[in-house]
């Protein structure tokens, strides 16, 4: 821990900011602040481990998704697409030392999310020209063979907690299902309160792109359908279907690309709400939830 304290001391010192403090931390990142010599706020990703894992995600290459990151929001914001805008990179040479990405700091006035905006901002998204780098969710795979894959060893992993847990769908299956899924627009993939900034009313930045996939807006509007049932999300996906159709039109409510992307966002809360960050009063409930929706994704016909 020190060493990678004395890291951020050094590269605060290189950079001409002030000593960084503490604004927030989940899995993979803390966030620090900090201010530069001008007076500007200053933000700071630094990754807990080179390499982590969780019930989710059992290879983490934090690396890579910090790299991920400062390419994406770099493109986004050479397009105008508000961001937090990176500023530099550094990545350590030294295990015992963090990889650190510096990037503008955009404040919040705690305002409530405007969700019709939202959706005009996210179809705003999907038509940019994607950033051309290979995204670290998609393992490899085509959107499809991705998602299905992550659902099959997300599935698995619920059974671990849950007693008379059923087989999930077959992989064929769910990827014969998501064919149409295979679009090019950069999907965000975590869209909630907590990963926009407001000023004013206004979204001034969408946040954390470690789980950008390419691919069709079912495989996006599926992940918010799903965050939409948990009231801290402040999602309202009618308002927010609205503002998108003034852009773009959104993907049919009852497609079956949409119900086998609210599986893969099901599965994973459940695997949050269980393991991850366990919550009795959730768990339970999500788990059942992803078994009612693994079942009609298995009716459904290819």
């Amino acid at each position: 821990m020190s060493e990678r304290l004395d890291t951020l001391t050094e590269l605060a010192e290189r950079w001409g900011i002030d000593a960084p403090t503490l604004a927030g931390s989940g899995l993979e990142f803390s966030v620090y602040r900090a201010r530069s010599r001008d007076g500007d706020p200053v933000a700071l990703r630094v990754a807990h481990r080179r390499f982590d894992s969780n019930a989710n995600d059992p290879a983490v290459d934090t690396r890579a998704l910090l790299v991920q990151e400062y390419r994406i929001t770099r493109h986004l914001a050479a397009h105008g697409f508000p961001v937090a805008e990176p500023v530099e990179l550094f990545l350590s040479d030294d295990s015992s030392s963090p990889d650190v990405l510096l990037s503008r700091y955009v404040s919040d006035d705690g305002a409530p999310l405007d969700c019709f905006a939202l959706g005009q901002l996210l179809a705003r998204l999907h038509l940019l020209p994607p950033p051309r780098l290979d995204l670290v969710a998609s393992e490899g795979m085509s959107t499809p063979e991705a998602v299905a894959t992550r659902i099959q060893r997300r599935w698995a992993e619920v059974g671990c907690h849950v007693m008379d847990w059923p087989k999930p769908p077959s992989h064929a299956h769910l990827v014969r299902l998501l064919a149409g899924v295979s679009g090019n627009s950069l999907l965000h993939l975590d869209v909630r309160s907590d990963n926009t900034r407001r000023e004013d009313g206004e979204i001034t930045a969408l946040l954390d792109w470690s789980n950008a996939l390419p691919g069709s807006s079912a495989v996006e509007f599926g992940r918010l359908a799903e965050y939409a049932l948990y009231a801290e999300n402040e999602l309202d996906m009618a308002a927010l279907r609205a503002g998108y159709d003034t852009v773009r039109q959104a993907p049919p409510e009852d497609g079956k690309e949409l119900l086998v992307c609210r599986l893969d966002a099901a599965v994973m809360l459940a695997l949050v709400f269980l393991s991850e960050a366990p919550d009795p009063q959730r768990g339970a409930p999500a788990a059942e939830h992803v078994r009612e929706l693994g079942a009609m994704v298995a009716a459904l016909v290819a």
